[in-house]
């Protein structure tokens, strides 16, 4: 075979996994959009909206939390059969417009469940549907932002996902844009944000490969301030080389309504049996 044969027939099987990949991609928008994930194109191409929808896909089904399309998720959707599907690894970089997307929330998608939701129970009803409205939470007396959210379930489930697919951005301590300007931080009492800049850095230094699981439901309870406590199960895998730590904590956030934004305030976790 000449060299420019070999050149051509390089070039074609370099060809073959990408087209392969727009295949898969293409077959979980179309997957995605038939289950209200996603409203874009199906068109094979990894834009954030199709990872925002993929996250939101995997916070919902207890799957590792990546915003990719990986091995699991893939089964998951049917997208690709188990022969083919690469082993599980370490989730990759997460893009930061997909969870920026995640945290102010698809508007056409909550619409899209609104849509199809039993109506909102009434004020002596505290429990509500996943979809339906939470309250309209204005905010604490002393803050300076207007309440202009009508929060729900499905809300915050998005919210919980964008704070943990934030711990993967290549930008390290990306979440520290969730937390306000003093919080009651785990059991160090109220900290200044530059503290939580310090210890994000940290955990990012000393864990650099990290893995994450929403380990079951989000619940919400109104606080007489008119602030969120939302409480969620997490499963994590970190990994250091030959260092693992793995386990399950629940992890509680307290969150202050801040215009048409929330903002975490405290935050506190304990480790699960």
């Amino acid at each position: 075979m000449n060299r420019f044969l070999s050149a051509l027939f390089a070039i074609f099987l370099c060809g073959i996994p990408s087209a392969t990949a727009d295949d898969n991609i293409r077959a979980a928008q179309a997957r995605l959009k038939e289950g209200g994930f996603y409203f874009g194109e199906v068109n094979g191409t990894a834009s954030s909206d199709t990872s925002a929808a993929i996250t939101r896909y995997q916070i919902r089904n207890g799957l590792q939390i990546s915003g990719q399309l990986d091995a699991a998720t893939a089964k998951a959707l049917g997208v690709v059969s188990t022969k083919t599907a690469a082993p599980s690894s370490p989730a990759p970089p997460a893009d930061s417009d997909t969870w920026r997307r995640l945290r102010k929330s698809d508007q056409e998608f909550l619409e899209n469940l609104k849509a199809k939701s039993p109506p909102a129970p009434t004020a002596t009803a505290p429990a509500v549907a996943s979809t339906s409205p939470l309250t309209t939470a204005p905010a604490a007396p002393d803050s300076p932002y207007e309440a202009t959210l009508v929060l729900s379930k499905e809300r915050l489930r998005d919210y919980v996902g964008a704070f943990v697919l934030a711990g993967l951005d290549p930008q390290i301590g990306a979440e520290l844009e969730f937390f306000g300007d003093r919080v009651n931080y785990y059991d160090e009492g109220m900290v200044a944000r530059e503290k939580i800049r310090r210890d994000l850095q940290t955990y990012a230094q000393r864990w650099p490969s990290r893995r994450f699981w929403l380990a079951g439901e989000v619940r919400v309870k109104p606080q007489a301030d008119s602030r969120l406590s939302v409480t969620f199960p997490l499963r994590y895998d970190l990994r250091n080389g030959t260092k693992r730590s793995s386990g399950r904590v629940t992890k509680t956030l307290l969150l202050e309504v801040m215009g048409d934004d929330l903002q975490i305030v405290a935050v506190n976790e304990q480790k699960a049996r």
